[in-house]
């Protein structure tokens, strides 16, 4: 409710969305980026350490962005599948490449086009 702010966004692997997304949505919230590294069940399982997967932002219309991380030996050969999967969706995939650093990462994001 402040004054002149357009943009609540918030980024989120999405486990929880479905569950939290109307309290959300109450608070305030207008933009969401998925975090989605693979397509393969397994794999996510593998990432976030829990079952389930995030696939439930398709039907909601407050998705803006699907952010992959690419690596090599993990999931670089799901690069086309994510543009299929993504090509019908009012949002845009983000291809992010992991740069080691110090112990961190930083990020490189390679947007491919605007819808």
């Amino acid at each position: 409710k402040l004054e002149g702010l357009k943009t609540i966004a918030v980024t989120t692997n999405g486990i929880n969305l479905t569950r939290l997304l109307p309290r959300l949505k109450e608070a305030g919230l207008n933009a969401i980026n998925i975090s989605l590294d693979t397509l393969v069940p397994a794999k996510f399982e593998f990432i976030v350490r829990r079952k389930g997967t995030n696939l439930s932002f398709k039907a909601n219309n407050t998705c803006r962005n699907v952010n992959c991380v690419v690596m090599r030996g993990f999931n670089e050969d799901e690069v086309l599948d994510f543009v299929d999967f993504t090509k019908d969706l009012p949002l845009d995939v983000r291809f992010i490449e992991y740069m080691p650093f110090d112990g961190k990462y930083c990020c490189f994001e390679i947007l491919l086009g605007q819808k």
